[in-house]
């Protein structure tokens, strides 16, 4: 087996950072086995390089490799792309198609940004990584395959899992080994090596001298916190090798390259989500349940208002919000004749002989509402959505705004109450 030293020569890998080097360890250990590995690290730190390295240390170097970007893929498609389909399958299908998974057999597939598979096709994959069996879309016969799965995710696997955007099941499955990649800025020590490996390659493609850092500049490389890691600095490099004339770069000078908008501190996340943005249908029926429950108060205390008012006239001055609010803009046309026509007050006692308990017994009268007309809430999530679509113009993005939802889960809650009537208008 080839040292790590040896592998980095083979892959361009740079650095020596100890944690680098410990990725790059387990990976030439499991290289050999068939167990799932899943990659982690932030954007840009080069995950791509482990599934390479795991495919052509492994028995299967000479079969097929296949990087796939989960992230890529739209969501109406991905299963006809990793299972294939059958001619006639759905709209377009005109033909049989192989999908990754089958021509990948006997070999190894990557699957990049498998954190942001759709729920159903996270299903499909932990069937496949469970007995090697998936079904092509449209089909109903089963079909086997070997192949290997190497898996690689920036997201927070633990918080998807909490938000139920990714299946705890599947995760326990890949990560059978976890490698992890660091970020840019914990490797102080690779920066300038890494840039100086970028300066000499684009000095070569593009013809001229390469790039030179004096001690200051260095020190300006290795202080800045790389939120893109090593693909933003292969691409300052890059620009500084075809736009600066001296070849000797002054901290002035690369100061100019370096986004000054990007704080040099560690970056605060917001641990609160936008009211508006929901993970699921069952969020968006809890928020149809919380705003009927408010209207449903707002109409308890007006009709309670009602039942104590002593003058009718004061009644509607002192609820005309709330008139408003339950009963639109009818209610703005309501006349002075219209409200003596409510017998509550005439036909009632003085005010001083409607006790506490009778209050409350009209109170508990208007609860019974409630029982009497149970609502559906499928029908009023599905006239939301019809009203969105409709105000939108058919525009699913501008709708899933408005009902504060991701596009992906409007698209599949069309296609589950048969909108597309609404959706094309």
């Amino acid at each position: 087996m080839d040292t790590i030293q040896q592998v980095k020569q083979r892959f361009g890998i740079i650095g020596n950072h100890p944690g680098l080097n410990h990725a790059l360890e387990k990976t030439l250990r499991v290289a050999a086995t068939e167990i799932s590995v899943l990659v982690t690290g932030e954007s840009g730190v080069g995950k791509e390089n482990i599934p390479k390295i795991i495919h052509q240390y492994s028995a299967r170097k000479h079969a097929k490799y296949i990087a796939v970007n989960c992230g890529a893929i739209p969501e109406g498609t991905i299963d006809s792309e990793l299972f294939g389909h059958e001619k006639g399958a759905f709209t377009g299908a005109t033909s049989t198609r192989s999908g990754y998974f089958e021509v990948a057999d006997g070999g190894t597939i990557f699957l990049d940004e498998v954190g942001e598979l759709p729920l159903p096709t996270q299903v499909r994959l932990l069937r496949v990584l469970e007995n090697g069996e998936f079904f092509k879309v449209g089909s109903s016969k089963v079909q086997k395959t070997n192949v290997r799965i190497v898996a690689a995710t920036n997201v927070k696997m633990a918080e998807a899992i909490q938000k139920n955007k990714f299946r705890e099941d599947l995760y326990y499955r890949l990560s059978t080994v976890e490698i992890h990649i660091p970020p840019l800025r914990d490797r102080q020590e690779d920066i300038h090596l890494l840039f100086r490996k970028f300066a000499a390659d684009f000095a070569e493609k593009y013809r001229m001298p390469p790039l030179r850092l004096n001690e200051d500049t260095q020190l300006v490389l290795t202080q800045y916190r790389w939120s893109g890691n090593i693909r933003q600095l292969r691409n300052i490099a890059e620009q500084m090798s075809v736009l600066e004339k001296d070849r000797i770069i002054s901290t002035d000078t690369i100061r100019k390259y370096l986004p000054a908008n990007a704080s040099q501190l560690p970056a605060l996340v917001d641990s609160k989500e936008s009211k508006s943005d929901f993970a699921s249908e069952r969020e968006i029926l809890y928020k149809v349940l919380f705003d009927m429950k408010s209207d449903l108060n707002d109409l308890k205390k007006l009709t309670l208002d009602l039942l104590e008012a002593d003058e009718q006239p004061k009644f509607k001055e002192r609820n005309q919000s709330l008139i408003n609010k339950i009963y639109g803009d009818k209610e703005e046309d309501i006349s002075q004749d219209s409200l003596e026509t409510l017998p509550v007050v005439k036909t009632n006692p003085p005010e001083v002989e409607i006790s506490k308990p009778q209050a409350e017994d009209k109170y508990q009268f208007v609860e019974t509402v409630e029982e009497e007309e149970p609502l559906s809430l499928q029908e009023k999530e599905i006239e939301m959505i019809r009203r969105a679509l409709q105000r939108s113009n058919g525009r699913r993005k501008k709708a899933a705004e408005e009902l504060g939802i991701s596009e992906r889960t409007l698209y599949r809650k069309i296609k589950q109450f048969d909108l597309h009537e609404e959706d094309e208008e």
